[in-house]
This record gives C-alpha cells, sequence and structure tokens, in this order.
C-alpha cells in the first residue's frame, strides 16, 4: 500500500505538467505555418550560408548592427522585419520579428 501512494504522488506532478509542453508545441506549429514564404511574393530574407557581404549586397544596411557576443562569435544585423544572425560571417539563421508579446509583458500601461 505505501509503494502504491509513493508511486502514486511521484506521478501526479508529471500528470499535471503533460498538457503544458503540448499546448506549446501546438502554437510553434500554428506560428511557423503563417509564417510567410521566402518568396518575391511573401517575404524575401537572407538564408541559411550567405555571407555578410552577399546579405548587404541582396537586402541593402540593416537598421542596427548588434556586436557580436560569445564564442564562436553570433553577431545579429536587425532589418525591419527579420533579424539576421551570423556565426562569423555566414548566416545561421533569419527570424521574423512578431508583434506578439511575451508573457508578462504589458503593450498597454492603462491595462494591469
Amino acid at each position: 500500500m505505501k509503494h502504491l501512494l509513493a508511486c502514486t504522488l511521484l506521478i501526479l506532478p508529471l500528470l499535471a505538467g503533460a498538457p503544458a509542453p503540448l499546448r506549446a508545441d501546438t502554437l510553434l506549429i500554428e506560428a511557423i505555418e503563417k509564417e510567410p514564404p521566402n518568396t518575391p511574393e511573401g517575404l524575401p530574407r537572407p538564408t541559411r550560408g550567405m555571407s555578410m557581404t552577399q546579405v548587404e549586397n541582396r537586402f541593402g544596411q540593416p537598421t542596427k548592427r548588434l556586436p557580436a557576443v560569445g564564442h564562436p562569435p553570433i553577431t545579429r544585423w536587425k532589418y525591419p522585419k527579420y533579424t539576421v544572425y551570423f556565426e562569423y560571417q555566414y548566416v545561421i539563421d533569419t527570424v521574423i520579428d512578431r508583434d506578439t508579446p511575451t508573457i508578462g509583458h504589458k503593450t498597454d500601461s492603462t491595462n494591469p
């Protein structure tokens, strides 16, 4: 009987937290599906492997260049609708900026 109670007490917290990751996965998948395609009809943006020079020649000057951090050095260039991440001199990812506030972020100062 004590063994059953101990197992139940260990399993309950796991079961209580199970739906949260499933919901987060669903939201991420929905966000990815809504992302505009990387085409002239969608939102053209740099792709993995492009050099900084290629990005600048094709997409123009970034609105902001953030300094490299870490090792290997990761540099960010901000454009109006996306951010480009470089490792050394090459694109490793481009992330579309979202207007969605993060958890706990207030968008309206009058709303508590």
